[in-house]
């Protein structure tokens, strides 16, 4: 994909790694793909972004997940829990989001207790009741070519602020968007599109 000339301009000024933050959606955003969601980024350099949007359970549990993958599922309370839609790009491939990191074959460590992991083994442990203690399994993830969300930010598409990983991992779905922005300070009975970044 050829890079946008304004995309350039911006890694050249220099950017702040937003590795370990959360990016609220702003109104004004009208991508459905991403609109009233809460993104995770896993990853943030001169490359671009990647990231997991951990507020929109689709309609699959993991059991259903786990059956078409063939790997059994022991815990009774696992199997009944959501399966993300983790973004638009490679919605036919699994991420899991983890604490603590462990060690498995696929790791991306986002920071030093979480990953996000891609291989196979750690679903096969967590099948045989295993598993790390705190996780989010999704389906595609969101992705920015360099310079993206930082333009992206500059238009006020997103507010960013650093992450608290019990959003995520102890809150339900529907509760994750108001509490990243209770971070800010932010009443979400307030949020415009006029709003800048933190």
């Amino acid at each position: 994909m050829a890079r946008n000339p304004e995309y350039a301009i911006i890694v050249s000024m220099g950017t702040v790694n937003l590795t370990n933050h959360f990016l609220i959606a702003m109104p004004a955003l009208q991508d459905s793909n991403f609109s009233g969601t809460l993104t995770y980024i896993c990853r943030h350099d001169d490359h671009g972004a990647m990231g997991l949007v951990v507020n929109r359970p689709m309609n699959m549990t993991l059991g259903t997940l786990f059956n078409q993958i063939d790997i059994p599922l022991s815990e009774d309370a696992l199997s009944e829990q959501p399966v993300y839609f983790g973004g638009p790009v490679q919605t036919d491939r699994g991420f899991v989001l983890h604490s603590p990191l462990g060690h498995w074959r696929s790791t991306l460590r986002v920071s030093e207790e979480v990953g996000l992991t891609t291989s196979r083994d750690i679903l096969e442990e967590m099948g045989r009741g295993q598993r790390p203690l705190s996780t989010l399994i999704s389906l595609g993830y969101a992705g920015w070519e360099a310079g993206q969300l930082e333009h992206e930010i500059k238009l006020n598409s997103w507010l960013t602020v650093e992450a608290r990983m019990e959003v995520v991992f102890a809150l339900p779905a529907e509760s994750r968007l108001s509490a990243a922005l209770s971070i800010l300070g932010v009443d979400p009975a307030y949020l415009s599109g006029e709003a800048g970044h933190a």
